[in-house]
């Protein structure tokens, strides 16, 4: 059998286990309710496991060993960034958001929970929060679409446009046949295959390189700037701004739907400690390996590789130097990326426009089947448009994906901390402030140079942050704000 056809067949295997899972799933899957939450009842482990696997999605496999590569071991300041915000989502708002949102008439989203949580009659957070979610999902969800494609297109050797017809036709009818519990149990599957996979191909690309002594010294050799934290892509100086946009990652964990609605699902608040455990250990070896991918396949491919294609390092060091059966497994772990992240995104999506938009204003006396097909429909409906943004073969997924994190970060994240610890926020400054958040994400974006190189999300996040607090002074009850 060639190596392309192992390639082949180990892909068609998984991707049939997943998709098996679908089906059992689908069988399970009577309301809305078990297609966004899964009824609530997943235990510690699939908790941790579906709350990284949903977060690190394939620009985990993809963009951040092409960051490494590109600029050094200043990639560590994002990892650093996202190990701290990842103990700290767990810590302070898993357990509080789980408990929270079941008080609040077992909300299934978080515009549900925003609406009673601020007793909002208007519905107004409602309605602003889904089209956010809207919003930067469809972006979100691009940038899993143009990993596929990019994956696709290095493997079978096809054009960037099929590649992505056939990435996006995996994720899409994954994602409609089995809904929540689907996706749960298989990025317990998913999460072990990245965990293996980046191991494995971390540890190939050091031996490569002769050992991790030989690794440094080579790196120094080829551009010493590598090896310097202070310096990034092209020799340029990082400054204090761009460790605190690296850094700033961390800021937009309370506020990614996706990985909050995890937290959600979990059957009881008591089992979060354990998860917790469970998603630090994971997501600090993942991440360290993932830059060792990028920082060994500088030095380990031969031809290195040109700048667009940075973000295909780890495919490379698989396919160049594993036997195609462990090659297959390896880059399977890419599919698993992509396919737990954008599933998960687009569920939410999903429950937007099916809970919030269309039960709340289209048909509040939608049947629990109807809610069911009118997500599902919602899926296909943004993955056209995500797949339309994708269609840029010049993308790039980390590119999209910070972008989507940022609005996120900023529109949510401020709006869920003091929706949990402060009882003097009110609807109208909250309003104010995901409104403030998003509105500087977008403009942010489009400015450049000097001030502007900071990150969208810092200033979106504390534009937002400070637009609750003003705005809730003014408008709390007198003698209520504390």
């Amino acid at each position: 059998m060639s190596d392309q056809a192992v390639l082949l067949l180990t892909f068609a295997t998984y991707t049939g286990l997943c998709l098996g899972l679908g089906v059992i799933a689908w069988r399970r899957t009577r309301s809305l309710a078990d297609y966004l939450l899964g009824g609530r009842s997943l235990g510690s482990w699939v908790t941790a496991f579906g709350a990284q696997a949903s977060d690190m999605s394939g620009w985990l496999l993809l963009g951040l060993p092409g960051l490494a590569l590109a600029a050094g071991i200043d990639a560590a300041w994002l990892a650093l960034g996202l190990v701290i915000g990842t103990w700290c989502n767990w810590r302070f708002i898993a357990a509080p958001l789980r408990d929270a949102t079941e008080r609040a008439d077992n909300a299934l989203t978080l515009p549900d929970y925003l609406e009673y949580r601020f007793s909002d009659d208007s519905r107004l957070l409602r309605s602003v929060s889904a089209l956010f979610i809207l919003l930067f999902f469809t972006f979100y969800a691009s940038a899993g679409l143009v990993a596929a494609g990019r994956l696709f297109e290095s493997l079978f050797d096809l054009t960037y446009l099929h590649a992505l017809a056939w990435g996006a036709a995996v994720v899409v009818v994954y994602t409609l046949i089995g809904g929540f519990l689907a996706v749960s149990w298989s990025d317990v599957l998913q999460g072990s295959l990245m965990f293996f996979a980046l191991i494995l191909v971390a540890v190939v690309g050091v031996g490569l390189a002769g050992g991790s002594n030989e690794l440094i010294t080579r790196l120094d050799a080829l551009d010493a700037t590598l090896l310097d934290p202070f310096v990034g892509e092209a020799g340029a100086e990082l400054g204090l701004i761009g460790i605190l946009s690296l850094l700033a990652w961390g800021l937009g964990y309370p506020g990614q739907p996706h990985i909050l609605a995890r937290f959600m699902a979990i059957r009881d608040s008591a089992e979060i400690p354990r998860a917790r455990q469970v998603a630090m250990v994971w997501v600090i070896i993942v991440l360290a390996a993932a830059i060792v991918v990028g920082l060994a396949g500088a030095v380990a491919l031969d031809p290195p590789l040109p700048s667009a294609a940075r973000e295909t390092v780890f495919v490379e060091l698989a396919t160049r130097h594993l036997p195609p059966l462990l090659a297959g497994i390896c880059l399977s772990g890419i599919l698993a990326a992509i396919m737990s992240t954008a599933s998960a995104q687009l569920l939410v999506a999903s429950s937007a426009f099916a809970e919030d938009l269309y039960r709340g204003f289209v048909h509040p006396a939608a049947s629990p089947l109807e809610l069911l097909w009118a997500g599902r429909g919602a899926v296909l409906l943004i993955s056209i448009i995500a797949f339309a943004i994708a269609l840029d073969p010049g993308s790039q997924v980390l590119e999209l994906v910070a972008w989507a994190w940022a609005g996120f970060g900023a529109v949510f994240g401020p709006a869920i901390i003091l929706s949990l610890y402060s009882r003097s926020v009110t609807r109208t400054g909250t309003l104010a402030g995901m409104l403030a958040g998003g509105i500087v994400v977008v403009v942010w974006e489009r400015a450049a140079g000097g001030l502007f190189e900071l990150y969208a999300l810092v200033p979106g996040f504390f534009a937002a942050l400070l637009t609750t607090w003003l705005v809730s002074r003014v408008t709390a009850p007198n003698g209520n704000f504390r």
